[in-house]
This record gives structure tokens, sequence and C-alpha cells, in this order.
């Protein structure tokens, strides 16, 4: 029953999580008005946050092992809080970019934490759910922010109305913090101790370099397709933007749905053929976009291309101890979503640059590209992974 309550309450922290994911962007076109700065300043705070996920995935292993993951995800949950409210209640850009700070690094810490706890104590299924319902969350952000944008005409009631959310959940964590410490008694359930893990040590790890590339080649996927499609659409198919938004979402859709399903698959399918099976969709969602078989072909290219995104992550994560070491695995989890979260950093200009002089013609083939190398590096990494455990078990 204990392990049954924690899952129920990871299953609320991913949700959570998900909620301020998307605000910015929602709220953004209300708010850089109210705040006097351009419109591209939004990126400034993109990129402060991308930065401190960076950051907070770096040390968080450490922070872990002193502190305990009950203690990281109750503290960062406050964090997260504070941060929301800060936003409700500030009128400067600046003091917007401060409340950046708290609110990526508790986000950060909760992600890490999670994901690697998920990993250790829970079977593959339950990460690819938490992470659909971290696409419930991030859905659910937008329209609360709608809401209070369209009867309230007010961007900062909605993050208040949000940040009143985690201030609630953030009770029910201290209330219930007692179920991490049980959890670790629970039958077949324990919470590995993470031991202190150099970075030269980590890096002389076999296959480290091909994985931080397959994290940084996915991430850059995702977010070339959900940065960069509807301009591709607009640009090259002559779809209007409305229309465009609309086709967008279905990535969303797909993903959200995909990693429900892919969790019932996992029973089926070991993670790897999991990961495997998106790179197939991916694959197929690149040529939907390519081949000029009409509209409908076209719109559901987004919708393969989010079902093919949604197992490779979770599916990742989960196979982290497996390839690391349950007692390192949290230190290998956080520098595995620095890299991903330094695609996000790096790819958005990387791909306005090369648009500048080729047009979005461009847009599949760079999604072709980071996949190709995403499934080259997934496999000598498999391979290299395996021949190093086989010799380890020899000695």
């Amino acid at each position: 029953m204990v392990s049954i309550a924690l899952l129920v309450i990871i299953y609320i922290s991913f949700i959570n999580l998900g909620l301020p994911d998307s605000l910015l962007g929602a709220a953004w076109p209300s708010m850089y008005g109210f705040l006097e700065v351009p419109l591209h300043y939004a990126g400034y705070i993109s990129m402060i946050m991308a930065v401190g996920r960076i950051l907070s995935s770096l040390i968080c292993e450490k922070i872990v092992r002193r502190l305990g993951t009950g203690t990281v995800i109750t503290v960062s949950f406050f964090l997260l809080s504070a941060a929301l409210l800060g936003f409700s209640f500030s009128s400067s850009f600046f003091i917007i970019c401060l409340w950046s700070i708290p609110l990526c690094l508790g986000a950060g810490f909760i992600d890490v934490t999670l994901n690697n706890y998920v990993a250790l104590n829970y079977k593959a299924k339950h990460m690819s759910w938490l992470h659909c319902f971290w696409g419930i969350g991030a859905s659910i952000g937008p329209i609360i922010i709608s809401y209070y944008l369209f009867n309230k005409n007010s961007w900062s009631m909605g993050y208040r109305a949000i940040g009143i959310i985690q201030c609630c959940f953030t009770v029910i964590l201290i209330i219930s913090f007692s179920l991490w410490e049980k959890n670790k008694s629970a039958a077949g359930i324990e919470e590995k101790k993470p031991v202190n893990v150099k970075y030269s040590e980590l890096f002389r790890t076999a296959g480290i370099i091909h994985i931080l590339v397959v994290f940084f080649c996915y991430v850059s996927i995702q977010i070339s397709i959900v940065l960069w499609g509807s301009s591709f659409l607009v640009q090259e198919k002559n779809i209007s933007p409305e229309t465009a938004a609309r086709w967008i979402s279905l990535f969303y859709i797909g993903l959200t749905a995909g990693r429900f399903i892919s969790g019932f698959l996992t029973m089926q399918f070991n993670n790897r053929q999991m990961v495997r099976i998106g790179h197939g969709l991916i694959a197929l969602g690149v040529i939907a976009l390519v081949v000029p078989l009409g509209n409908i072909f076209l719109m559901s290219g987004f919708f393969i291309l989010g079902l093919g995104c949604a197992p490779i992550y979770p599916c990742l994560l989960h196979e982290t101890p497996k390839n690391f070491g349950s007692e390192k695995s949290q230190a290998f989890m956080g520098i595995q979503m620095a890299c991903a979260f330094t695609g996000a950093l790096i790819v958005p200009p990387l791909f306005g640059g090369f648009t500048s002089f080729t047009g979005f013609m461009i847009y599949p083939v760079f999604i072709g590209i980071f996949l190709s190398v995403n499934i080259v590096m997934f496999e000598i990494f498999n391979r290299k992974v395996d021949k190093a455990n086989t010799r380890n078990e020899r000695t």
C-alpha cells in the first residue's frame, strides 16, 4: 500500500511538473506588452530556463545524496510554487528573469530526481505513463492561462492560480513526507543510496559519449518539430497560420496518446525495442512531410511524429540503472538530461541560422539528419554497454 500511495504522489507530481512548462508560450503575447519589452525577449527567459535546467541536472546527484529524494522533491516544489507566485506579482522583465531561476532549478531537480527514482523502483510502464501525465499537465497549463486571459484579461492571475495549485501540492508532499522513508522497507522496493561519482570517472564509462549524443539528438528532434513546424507548413506548404497551429497540436496529441499506449507495450517489448519502434515511426512521419500526397497525409505526419517521439525519452531514462548500475544511476541520469536540455538550448538558433540561407525546405531534412545520428549512436551504445557488462560478469 505504501508503494502504491507513493506512486500516486509521483503521478500527481508529474502533472504538476507539466503545468508550468507550457505557460510562457501561452502567456507571452499578453505579457510582453505589459512588461514593455520586445516580443523576442521571450527567448532570453527561455535561455535562462534552459541553462538552469542544465545546471540543476548536473548538481542534482550531489544534493539527492545529501538530502534524500523526499526532501529534494518537497523543497523543489516549494521553489516552483514561490517562482510562479513571483511571476504573478511581477511588473518588470528583470524581475521575471530573476524568478525564472528558482523556477527552472526547482523543475530541474524534480525532473531528474523523480525520473531516477521511478527508473530504480518501478517498471517501465510507469515511466511511460508518468511522462503521459506530464503531457496532461502541459496541456492544462495553457487552458488555465487562456481562461484568465478571456475572463479576467490577466495573464498574472493565471500564473497565480497555478502557483496556488503548486502550493497546495507542496503541503500534500509535506504531509505525506514519511512515505518516502516507509517505501524503503516495502517489499521489493528500495531506494538505492547514490554514490559519489566524479565526472572524470563518469566520462570513462563505456558508451557514455554515444548515449549523450542520443539524448541531445532526441530533444533536438522534438524541439525542432514543435518550434518550427508551423513555420514549415506556412512557408513551404502554403497552409494558413491558424490551420498550421491546429496541425502542430496533433504532435502533442500523438505524444501524449503514444506514451499512454507505450505503457502497455512495455509489457511485451523491452526498452531498447520500444526506442527502435519510436525511431521507425519518426522516420515514417518525416516521409509523410516530404511525400506530396495531399494535406491529410501531411497532417497525419505530425501525429505520427508524436507517436514516434512518445516511447524514446521515457524508455531511455528507464534503461539508465541497467546501463550504468543503480548506485551510479542518479549521476548518469543527471548528465543525460543535462545533455538533452543542451539540445533545447543550442538547436533552435542553429536551425534559425540555416533557414536564413535555405528557407524552411530544410525542415524535414534537419529532423532526418538528427534521427539518423540518433539511430547510429543508439545502436553503437548498446553494443558497447553489452560488451562492457559481459566483461564485468566474467571478472
